[in-house]
C-alpha cells in the first residue's frame, strides 16, 4: 500500500483518523500501532515479524543500556548498544546486501556462498537505521529509555515514514510518542502538506518519469547526445519530485496525527555547489550518518589522512545504503571526490563566482550522479555516459529527441519552477485573507485533479520503496 492510492487515502487513511480521534487519548499509539502494522502487512506479510522482532531486541537493549548506565557499568552499556548495533546491521546485511555479495564472489569464480534470491523487505534500510538510533541516543543520555513497550513499537512502525523515510531519530521523536498535541490547525495544515505531496508525485514525478523511463530502455544506436541529457533531466525531476513529495506526504500525515517530523528537503536545486546540495537534499540521511558514524570515527578532528579516511566511509556508507549494486558505490564515491576537490581547491571560488556559474557547476555533476544512479547495470552506465559526452559517433539531436522535448516541454516548465521557492514566496507574500482561500481552491482542486489521475493512469511507481 502506497500514499497516492485510492486505497490508501479514500479507506485506510479515513478510518485510521477516524479510529484516532474516537478513542481517548491513551488509546491512540495503539491505534497507531495496530494501523501500522496492518498497513506493513498489507505490503509484506512474509516479514511482518521482523518489525515484532525488531523491536522487542531494541526495546530490551534500550532498556539494559539504561540498566547499565545507572549502575555506572559503561562497559555493559557499551557491549548492548554493540549487541543492538549488530543486529540490525546483520538484518540489513542479510536481507540487502547477501545476494549482491554472493553474486559478486561467484563471479569471481569464489562460489562457497550461494545466491539466495532473498526479496527485500520494504523500507528495511529506512527502520533499521531507526531503531538503530534508539540505543545509541539511550547511551548518550540524548533520550530515556522508553518502558512501554507498545509506545516504542509505536516509534517503530509509524506508517507515514515507515517505508521510505525520513528517518527520525528517537531523540527527535521520543517526547512526542509519550505526549504530543493536536490541534485543528495542526490537521489543517497536514492536509495542505500531504496534499503537497500528492502532486509532486502524481502531478510531475510519474510525468517526467514516463519521459525517463522511454529514454532508458533505449539502445546506444537510438540515443542522441541532446536525448541522454533529456532524459537524465527528466530523472533529475522524477527523483526529487518522487522522493520529496513521499517525504511531504509523510509529514502531512505526521501532522494530521499530531507528530512533528523534522524536514527532509529544503530545495537542493537551487544550490551553487555540491556541498551545499548535500545540505539541502535527504537531510534526515546525511544528518544520521553525521551523528552516528561520521563523528564517531572522529570527524574533522584529527589528522588530514584521516580526516579524508571518515568522509570515504562515510561517503561508500551513503551509496551503498541506497542499494546492493556497484553503480550505488560508485555513486557515493563520486560524490566524495567531489566534494574533496570543493574542501581543498574549489569551494573559495565559487563562493565569490557569480551565482549562475556556481549553479550551472552544481547541476551539471548532480545530472551525471543521476545517470549513475539510476542505471545498475554498468554495462548500460558506460554506454549512457559516452552518449552524453558525444562519444562513439552519436548524432548531436533527431526528430525522436525534437518530440519528446516539445511534448515535455510544459510539465519540464513546471518541474524546474517547483524546484525553486518562487511559488512558496508568492504565496507567503499574501494576506491571510487570500492566503486561505489560494489554500482551499488549491487543496480541493489538487485532491480533484489527483484523483481523476489516479483512477485514469496505471504508471505510479515509488522509487525511494527499493531502498
Amino acid at each position: 500500500m502506497v500514499f497516492s492510492t485510492p486505497i490508501f487515502m479514500f479507506y485506510f487513511l479515513t478510518l485510521t483518523l477516524l479510529a484516532y480521534y474516537v478513542v481517548p487519548r491513551r488509546g491512540r499509539n495503539v491505534v497507531v500501532l495496530l494501523s501500522s502494522l496492518f498497513f506493513y502487512y498489507w505490503g509484506e506479510r512474509n516479514y511482518v515479524v521482523i518489525m515484532f522482532l525488531s523491536t522487542a531486541i531494541d526495546y530490551t537493549h534500550g532498556l539494559l543500556v539504561e540498566r547499565c548506565k545507572a549502575k555506572g557499568n559503561d562497559r555493559g552499556a557499551r557491549a548492548a548498544v554493540t549487541s543492538s548495533i549488530v543486529f540490525n546491521l546483520a538484518l540489513l546485511g542479510f536481507f540487502k546486501y547477501w545476494d549482491f555479495i554472493a553474486g559478486s564472489l561467484q563471479a569471481a569464480g569464489l562460489t562457497f556462498l550461494p545466491v539466495l534470491d532473498i526479496h527485500l523487505p520494504i523500507g528495511i534500510s529506512f527502520y533499521t537505521f531507526q531503531t538503530m538510533s534508539y540505543t545509541i541516543d539511550v547511551y548518550r543520555g540524548d533520550a530515556r529509555a522508553q518502558r512501554n513497550i507498545l509506545n516504542f513499537g509505536t516509534f517503530v512502525t509509524l506508517f507515514p515514514q515507515l517505508i521510505a523515510g525520513p528517518i527520525i531519530k528517537y531523540k527527535d521523536l521520543g517526547e512526542q510518542i509519550d505526549q504530543r498535541t493536536c490541534s485543528t490547525e495542526k490537521f489543517a495544515s497536514g492536509v495542505q502538506i500531504f496534499m503537497v505531496g500528492l502532486g509532486k508525485k502524481l502531478l510531475i514525478a510519474n510525468n517526467v518519469g514516463m519521459l525517463w523511463d522511454s529514454y532508458k530502455a533505449m539502445s546506444p544506436e537510438q540515443l542522441t547526445v541532446a536525448g541522454a541529457w533529456l532524459g537524465v533531466l527528466a530523472f533529475t525531476f522524477q527523483i526529487y519530485f518522487d522522493f520529496s513529495g513521499y517525504s511531504d506526504m509523510a509529514t502531512g500525515l505526521g501532522r494530521m496525527l499530531g507528530f512533528e517530523f523534522l524536514p527532509n528537503f529544503n530545495y537542493p536545486y537551487i544550490s551553487k555547489s555540491i556541498t551545499e546540495f548535500w545540505r539541502r537534499w535527504h537531510i534526515s540521511l546525511s544528518t544520521w550518518f553525521r551523528e552516528y558514524l561520521y563523528i564517531p570515527l572522529g570527524g574533522n578532528r584529527c589528522a588530514k589522512p584521516r580526516w579524508m579516511f571518515n568522509l570515504l566511509v562515510v561517503w561508500a556508507a551513503t551509496g551503498i545504503w541506497h542499494g546492493a549494486s556497484w553503480n550505488y558505490l560508485f555513486w557515493g564515491l563520486y560524490f566524495f571526490l567531489l566534494l574533496m576537490l570543493e574542501k581543498f581547491f574549489l569551494l573559495k571560488y565559487l563562493e565569490k563566482a557569480p551565482a549562475i556559474l556556481g549553479h550551472s557547476y552544481t547541476m551539471f555533476f548532480v545530472m551525471v550522479s543521476w545517470a549513475i544512479f539510476a542505471l545498475e547495470d554498468l554495462n548500460q552506465l558506460g554506454r549512457y555516459l559516452k552518449v552524453m559526452f558525444g562519444m562513439g559517433g552519436v548524432p548531436l539531436a533527431d526528430g525522436t529527441f525534437r518530440y519528446f522535448l516539445f511534448s515535455s516541454l510544459p510539465v519540464l516548465c513546471i518541474a524546474a519552477l517547483s524546484s525553486t521557492p518562487l511559488g512558496r514566496a508568492v504565496y507567503r507574500s499574501q494576506n491571510r485573507a487570500v492566503q486561505y482561500v489560494l489554500c482551499t481552491l488549491l487543496v480541493t482542486g489538487g485532491l480533484l485533479v489527483c484523483t481523476a489521475y489516479l483512477v485514469a493512469s496505471t504508471y505510479n511507481p515509488f522509487l525511494y520503496f527499493r531502498f
